[in-house]
């Protein structure tokens, strides 16, 4: 005889056994789903993250793909330095770029010029990331950019577009040319102040000498005035001048062109400044 049970009631079922797919309990098929480990979450996190940097590391490399496509070559850089030289009625090419001259500027203006590729990385995401926030931070630029800036945009670089142009083609003159080449291009466009244009122009200007012949203290005070050549020129503004070459010269010693002695030396040799303009 059957086994009655009161109405509405479920049957009974042994303990210890599982309730078939078929069975109407709360956890059947239809019922709640377990959530997803978390190992599993994380792991599909970092998968949406990986394809998001990858779509920016490719969107980036399009763009530098295509400012390098649109800027100009860096095979135009000795045509346009000798159309500046005509323009300002100094000779090209110039001498080479004397040793202390080279220091100086190194020292003060780019110390990784031996080893970067044209740009400072670190400067270059510190001006793109003041760009996006609003301000205008163009400093840490390498010598490369500046003669880039010189040679190819006018010596101007107002907005973020120059900007970005520079650093491409200062990249392509560093691949382009020697070390000692950018050095002696950079020196022959260059502003030194008081009308000088050239290394040669503002060597013989100021100190009535030829290049090869600058003193320590006289290179350093030229390297030091490309700056800002109105400010610091030394026949003009000659404390301003003074606190640029202590810095100059603080610089070469900080990166190792100087010993101690030869940085307390230098701050106390004259600069000798010409009565005469020009080279006799």
């Amino acid at each position: 005889m059957a086994a009655l049970t009161p109405k509405g009631w479920a049957p009974l079922r042994a303990v210890g056994t599982r309730s078939s797919a078929s069975s109407g309990g709360d956890f059947g098929r239809d019922g709640p789903t377990r959530p997803l480990p978390v190992r599993s979450r994380r792991s599909r996190i970092a998968l949406r993250l990986a394809k998001i940097l990858l779509a920016l590391v490719v969107a980036f490399a399009v763009a530098v793909g295509l400012l390098f496509a649109l800027t100009p070559s860096a095979g135009q850089a000795t045509a346009l330095a000798q159309a500046q030289a005509r323009e300002h009625h100094i000779a090209y090419p110039g001498p080479p770029v004397p040793t202390y001259f080279a220091q100086a500027l190194v020292a003060t203006e780019d110390h990784r010029f031996n080893t970067d590729p044209g740009v400072d990385p670190l400067a270059m995401a510190r001006v793109v990331v003041s760009w996006m926030i609003g301000r205008q931070d163009q400093g840490g630029s390498t010598i490369d950019q500046q003669l880039a800036k010189n040679l190819y945009t006018g010596g101007r670089s107002a907005n973020f577009s120059k900007v970005l142009e520079q650093m491409a083609i200062a990249v392509k003159l560093s691949q382009t040319y020697s070390r000692a080449e950018i050095l002696r291009l950079y020196a022959e466009v260059a502003y030194y102040g008081h009308g000088y244009y050239g290394l040669q122009a503002a060597s013989c200007g100021y100190f009535g000498r030829l290049p090869d012949q600058l003193t320590l203290v006289q290179a350093a005070m030229l390297a030091g005035v490309v700056n800002a050549p109105t400010y610091d020129d030394p026949l003009v503004y000659p404390v301003q001048a003074r606190s640029r070459l202590v810095h100059v010269i603080g610089r070469m010693a900080a990166v190792g062109y100087l010993t101690g002695a030869q940085q307390g030396a230098a701050l106390k040799a004259p600069l000798d400044l010409s009565a005469v303009r020009g080279c006799r």
